[in-house]
């Protein structure tokens, strides 16, 4: 596949990886010059005319305010939609995902939107009717999430827009070795360029201490954001998860309990033990269907005893899918949870994690479909 040539081409020499990714993205398959390259038999393909991906800057999970110095660090809010990256170059534009999937397909109105040369980080939201236009939750912006080809009716109705956190290109000029603080003052300036309706600029928030940072976040739910991000004011913008840049603060999470339907074996190390757990709530009638999946959040000693259970709790065989007997309780930890038509309990948890095996629960005691209806945004 063409993930797999990427990190062969990588594999190659280990100090291509970054630079290998840029290039790969704006080569085509069979990656013949990228591999040339890889292997020192020609110079690095030359793709400043192209819109070339960049890797994003990532965050740490914020887990000790108290040695935070929020002196050196800007507070944003961090919004609930999908990190993207926007490119124009040689003029063309590319959406791509986190991941460096180009989604420009998806959102051909913001594509269309940006008309000056640019490498633009920011996150993909849609505007909501119940939110008077403003940004609406996630499961509206899902409705255009992995669509080949998005109709008018559908952009009509969840209109996209991007709300821009930094800028690491601007026309030629590369700015990621500026301090954070440098490159938001760029962004500031160029938001004037670009259409109002699909791009505004996310805006930071004014604390002077932890605790004031903290009571924002208990609203965070509330409030229809994710929760806070801190970024060093100094900080570079640089690939991957530096120590001590960049701080995501999430809200907590919601919780349920949820009863065990199925399991299927991992994948990796994990190859050999059923570790990825399908689990559903009970509907008013007695019916138990399924909410989620999930597949980490467990301890080595709790994925064997979960294992375990499987095994001897086994009732019926679908390939590589087992049914269980329906007795085990997990209690579930989510993000938030959304309204699904794939799924027949209509729900469909979002970041779904096991926080806690409830063996001293019976399962007809585990919550319902009705009670996690109430969470739905």
């Amino acid at each position: 596949s063409a993930r797999l040539s990427k990190q062969a081409a990588a594999d190659v020499d280990d100090r291509k990886g970054e630079d290998g990714e840029e290039v790969w993205h704006a080569l085509a398959p069979p990656y013949d010059a990228l591999f040339a390259w890889a292997e020192g038999r020609a110079d690095p393909p030359n793709v400043s005319e192209l819109p070339v991906f960049r890797p994003f800057m990532l965050a740490h999970p914020l887990e000790d305010n108290a040695r935070i110095d929020l002196s050196a660090y800007a507070a944003e809010w961090k919004w609930d939609g999908i990190r993207v990256q926007l490119v124009r170059a040689g003029g063309e534009t590319r959406l791509y995902s986190r991941t460096g999937d180009d989604i420009t397909h998806s959102f051909p109105d913001v594509a269309e939107a940006l008309e000056i040369d640019a490498v633009l980080d920011g996150e993909l939201l849609v505007r909501g009717a119940d939110q008077g236009g403003e940004a609406g939750s996630f499961n509206a912006l899902q409705q255009r999430l992995g669509r080949k080809t998005v109709s008018k009716k559908m952009q009509a109705e969840n209109p996209a827009f991007v709300r821009l956190y930094d800028v690491l290109i601007d026309g030629k000029k590369d700015l990621r070795d500026l301090g954070w603080e440098r490159r938001r003052a760029r962004l500031e300036k160029l938001i004037p360029m670009l259409p109002n309706d699909r791009f505004d600029l996310s805006s930071l928030i004014d604390a002077s201490s932890i605790a004031q940072l903290e009571a924002l976040r208990d609203e965070a739910r509330e409030t229809g954001v994710e929760g806070l991000m801190l970024k060093r004011r100094d900080s570079a913008y640089v690939a991957g998860r530096r120590v001590g840049l960049w701080y995501k603060w999430k809200r907590d999470p919601l919780n349920a309990d949820c009863v065990m339907m199925y399991a299927q074996r991992g994948s990796g190390k994990r190859s050999s033990f059923f570790s990825d757990y399908t689990f559903g709530c009970w509907t008013e009638d007695g019916q138990l269907l399924p909410v989620g999946k999930a597949y980490f959040g467990f301890t080595d000693e709790e994925l064997k005893w979960l294992d375990r259970f499987v095994r001897r709790n086994t009732i019926n065989r679908f390939g590589p899918v087992r049914e269980v007997e329906k007795t085990l309780v997990l209690e579930v930890a989510f993000d938030s949870i959304h309204a699904s038509k794939r799924h027949k309990s209509g729900l469909a948890m979002r970041f779904p994690r096991i926080s806690r095996i409830r063996d001293d629960k019976p399962a007809e005691e585990a919550d319902t479909i009705a009670n996690l209806e109430k969470f739905v945004s």
